[in-house]
C-alpha cells in the first residue's frame, strides 16, 4: 500500500526516475473498483478487517458521505489538528505507559487501542477507560477524532509530548517508516531524518 512504499531515486537519471515513478503508478490501483490511481490518493478503511485501503477520488468521496459509524468502508479525512494551549505533561505522559518515544491512539467500537511502532510493525494494547476518560477531559483534541479513520499520534519531547489529530493514514507511513529504515540499536541516522521529515510535515499542516 502506497504510504508504506517510500521511495528514493537519489542518484538516478532524471528521465529514469520518470519512467520508474510511471511504472509504479500504473501499478497502483483502486482496491475498490480497480480504477487506476496515482502515486498520491485518497485511503477507505475497512473497519471489519481493520485495514487500510487504496481508493480512487469517486470511491473516497462516495464513502466520505457515509457518515454512519456502522458502515464496513469508510474514507479516511485529511484534517489535521493540534492544540497548544493544552500541552501534554510529563506527568500525564508517564501515565500512558509507552515505552518508546512515539505512539499513537486509535478509538474504535470495541474502545481504544495504544499503538507503538517499531521495527516488527505495530504492537498494541488496549487503553484503560479511566485513563482514557481523564486524558480526554484534559484535552478536549482526543474526543474530536473520528473512530476508526483518525488518529492522535504523540511524540515525546523534554517536557512531556506532543500531540496531534492525523488521517490513520499518516501512523500506518510512521510504522511502514520505522520498519523500512530501522538499523541497528536505535534505528540509525537516516530513519531519524525520515521521522523529522515526518513530523515537520504533520506539524505544517496541522491547524489549531
Amino acid at each position: 500500500m502506497s504510504p508504506h512504499r517510500l521511495r528514493r531515486f537519489t542518484g538516478t537519471p532524471h528521465f529514469l526516475r520518470e519512467q520508474r515513478a510511471a511504472r509504479m503508478e500504473q501499478l497502483e490501483r483502486c482496491e475498490l473498483c480497480g480504477t487506476p490511481v496515482a502515486s498520491r490518493h485518497g485511503h477507505v478503511v475497512d473497519v471489519q478487517r481493520r485495514a487500510l485501503m487504496c481508493s480512487c477520488r469517486a470511491c473516497f468521496l462516495l464513502f466520505t458521505r457515509h457518515k454512519d459509524h456502522r458502515t464496513r468502508y469508510r474514507a479516511v479525512p485529511e484534517r489535521y489538528l493540534r492544540d497548544p494551549e493544552h500541552p501534554v505533561t510529563a506527568a500525564q505522559w508517564e501515565v500512558l505507559d509507552i515505552p518508546v518515544g512515539t505512539a499513537f491512539l486509535l478509538r474504535t467500537s470495541t474502545g481504544v487501542t495504544v499503538f507503538h511502532p517499531s521495527p516488527a510493525g505495530a504492537t498494541e494494547r488496549p487503553l484503560d477507560t479511566g485513563v482514557w476518560n481523564r486524558l480526554a477531559v484534559a484535552h478536549p483534541l482526543l474526543t474530536m477524532a473520528e473512530p476508526d479513520v483518525e488518529a492522535i499520534l504523540f511524540r515525546r519531547t523534554e517536557k512531556g509530548a506532543d500531540c496531534f489529530l492525523v488521517p490513520v493514514d499518516v501512523c500506518y507511513r510512521l510504522v511502514g517508516t520505522i520498519r523500512l529504515y530501522w538499523t541497528g540499536l536505535d534505528g540509525g541516522e537516516q530513519l531519524r531524518e525520515h521521522i523529522e521529515a515526518l513530523f515537520a510535515e504533520i506539524r505544517d499542516k496541522a491547524r489549531p
